[in-house]
């Protein structure tokens, strides 16, 4: 969508080309410390009751925080719900990028953030548990990078199996394609900015296999990387259909392996 209008002086638009902003900047005088990246997609039907629970559950951490939701492309009324939320609470921002890219929104909530600290969510997860301890991680040092991974022993997978074997089938490809030596590179992530914002910003591939290029760039540049497990349930059916999504991240996957692989 073209960038939004501002509808009151307490509200900013994206200086990004293409990318519609609308947020409170009352807090642009004191940045939050910690950023939020939610990227949604026909969400409608959670968007608002996801938030307000994450809001109550960020609570009792008594964080200075901003939640990001960067839509890409609904076709139903999660643009003006997510406007909503940002008019209603002045931590809650949301950017459009008025196509279905998943990659491009994340990276672009990325962008936008102000956080030293970064989170990079999913609306159907929001997580506090992995955010309380992925941020304690990164405050004593031990790493740059936390990753939430739901193929990691310990972690619990309460999706359907066929979701469970897509993951463990979708990694296993990143090991032989990219030499990735995690377990996981999608979903729950938390990191430092100042540490990965150049390796944000050298990702070429968008869509779903955007997380994939940032985690195996920050692996192949020596970033400090920890992968912790966590519990994933579906709150939801999948707002794409699986088997519809395999051509398109196979086609992804070349394009990562040529960008990493050949491009460097």
């Amino acid at each position: 969508m073209d960038t939004l209008e501002a509808r009151s002086p307490s509200h900013g638009v994206s200086s990004l080309p293409g990318v519609g902003y609308v947020g409170s900047l009352a807090m642009a005088s004191t940045d939050p410390r910690i950023s939020i990246v939610i990227p949604i997609y026909n969400e409608e039907a959670i968007l608002h009751s996801a938030v307000v629970d994450l809001r109550e559950r960020l609570k009792p951490l008594r964080w200075s925080y901003e939640i990001i939701l960067a839509e890409n492309g609904s076709k139903d009324g999660t643009v003006a719900l997510a406007q909503e939320l940002s008019q209603k609470y002045p931590e809650v921002k949301s950017i459009s990028m008025g196509e279905p890219n998943y990659g491009k929104a994340m990276k672009q909530g990325i962008l936008l953030a102000r956080g030293e600290l970064v989170i990079c969510d999913e609306i159907d997860l929001c997580d506090a548990d992995f955010h309380r301890r992925a941020i304690d991680i990164l405050d004593t040092g031990e790493a740059d990078l936390v990753i939430g991974s739901k193929l990691l022993a310990g972690a619990e997978d309460d999706r359907p199996m066929l979701r469970h074997v897509a993951s463990q089938a979708y990694s296993g490809l990143l090991k032989v394609m990219l030499g990735f030596r995690g377990t996981d590179t999608h979903g729950l992530k938390a990191f430092r900015r100042s540490a990965l914002l150049d390796t944000v910003r050298a990702c070429l591939v968008e869509k779903d296999v955007f997380a994939s290029e940032f985690v195996i760039r920050a692996d192949r540049g020596g970033i400090r990387t920890k992968e912790i497990p966590v519990r994933v349930m579906e709150k939801r059916p999948p707002s794409i259909n699986l088997f519809k999504r395999v051509p398109n991240v196979l086609k992804s996957l070349i394009k990562l392996t040529i960008a990493i692989r050949i491009r460097g």
